[in-house]
């Protein structure tokens, strides 16, 4: 039985990292339906929407969802804008654990970030004196969910998890630290240990080869992903997978659209190719094809990199490369 994948290209940059992504997954000996949808500033162009009903629709019956790339400054200051739509795909699919590997000389972190929740998802406004306010609210049973996906994920790693918050200042961290410390009774052979945002930002700095699995919420996993990226190599070459229960996972790089070299064939396709290879792991059950993408893209870094990491190759010679080393390694 064929999977089904739907392509989100999105914009700027979107279309053609997503391109070289679709390449190597149809070098893969597996069965993949592709159906790529309109999204983000294309879908304004087109539909007046971010993320169309019939879009949606196809993301919910899918196995995954790939995303290339959403935003750029057509649609700045727009009444309705790209970003809308990515927010809202994260609601409706309730994909509610965003994972930020993070890997480098080094380096081999991952953050386990709560995504649907939080800052950017409370109630917000404008009172009368023009105060303005963004709400920080999360449940118990938010934290708890989030919090048994970074178990689970320690658990087959290294058995260690930091959880990170503010519970020196805020109630939500204080409530975020109780709920995370009674998860972990049921996890008794993963080690857990506790950690203030501002103390762990500087040792990701710092020490990051310190760290593996951590866990925390909304905007802090923002943040301090992509700090991690950055220690790492850049947000150029970072992935993410946001998982939810049982709704379909979507997989994009951190990245952005980067118009200022769509089109020039400059974009390194390294994050959209890691994040094919997070698909393969956390929802086509090919974890060991998953191993064989990131290999593949490790020595196309090597042997084709693109102008952002010091090299001169294309976008399609980056792929071209990096099929070249799938075709060996699952001959």
């Amino acid at each position: 039985m064929s999977s089904r994948i739907v392509l989100l290209p999105g914009d700027g940059i979107g279309p053609e990292v997503a391109a070289e992504a679709i390449r190597v997954l149809e070098a893969l000996p597996i069965d993949v339906v592709v159906d790529e949808r309109p999204f983000g500033g294309a879908a304004i162009d087109a539909l007046g929407d971010p993320l169309p009903e019939e879009t949606l629709a196809a993301c919910r019956q899918a196995d995954a969802v790939l995303l290339g790339a959403v935003g750029g400054p057509k649609w700045e200051g727009a009444a309705v804008r790209p970003e809308a739509g990515l927010l809202r795909l994260r609601s409706e699919l309730d994909v509610y654990a965003n994972l930020r590997p993070a890997v480098g000389v080094g380096v081999d972190l991952l953050i386990v970030r709560e995504l649907v929740g939080g800052l950017y998802f409370g109630t917000r406004g404008v009172r009368d004196d023009g105060t303005v306010f963004d709400t920080l609210e999360y449940r118990p049973d938010q934290v708890e969910r989030v919090a048994r996906r970074a178990f689970e994920l320690a658990r087959g790693r290294s058995a260690r998890l930091l959880s990170v918050d503010k519970a020196n200042v805020l109630d939500t961290s204080r409530m975020w630290r109780r709920v995370v410390s009674e998860v972990a009774a049921d996890y008794p052979d993963v080690e857990l240990a506790h950690g203030l945002v501002d103390s762990v930002a500087m040792q990701i700095v710092t020490a990051p080869g310190s760290f593996d699995v951590l866990v925390m919420e909304n905007m802090f996993g923002d943040i301090l992903s992509d700090v991690a990226a950055a220690v790492s190599g850049g947000l150029g070459i970072a992935s993410s997978a946001s998982l939810g229960a049982s709704s379909p996972g979507v997989f994009e790089p951190v990245h952005g659209s980067a118009p200022d070299i769509a089109g020039t064939g400059a974009a390194n396709p390294t994050a959209m190719l890691r994040s094919l290879a997070l698909a393969l792991e956390h929802s086509l059950g090919e974890p060991e094809l998953a191993r064989h993408v990131d290999a593949a893209v490790e020595a196309a870094l090597v042997a084709a990199p693109t102008p952002d990491v010091g090299g001169r190759a294309t976008t399609s010679e980056f792929g071209d490369a990096v099929l070249a080393s799938l075709e060996v390694a699952v001959a």
